[in-house]
């Protein structure tokens, strides 16, 4: 007979030195769906599973050619240059 599959539903509390020491199988379960809250002296500090669905994969170049940069980017207005500069 098999094990029993975890609840997915309900994230399980687990101390992050736990976590930690058993990061691989913690990683497997994660990619199986189910999460987890990461507790350090009983107090949540991260929770941790599997992305949502509408997670969009970034597209490298997806934007290129349509962003511009200003001729003056670098340039900044007299009296800023001259207040970053005297400090006042």
């Amino acid at each position: 007979m098999s094990e029993p599959r975890p609840n997915v539903w309900s994230p399980r509390h687990v101390g992050v030195r736990e976590f930690r020491g058993n990061l691989t199988s913690f990683l497997k379960q994660v990619q199986e769906g189910q999460r987890f809250i990461l507790m350090s002296h009983h107090k949540v500090v991260a929770e941790i599973g599997p992305p949502s669905e509408d997670v969009a994969v970034r597209k490298p170049g997806a934007l290129r050619g349509k962003i511009r940069i200003s001729d003056d980017f670098d340039s900044l207005p007299a009296d800023v240059l001259k207040a970053m500069e005297d400090g006042t």
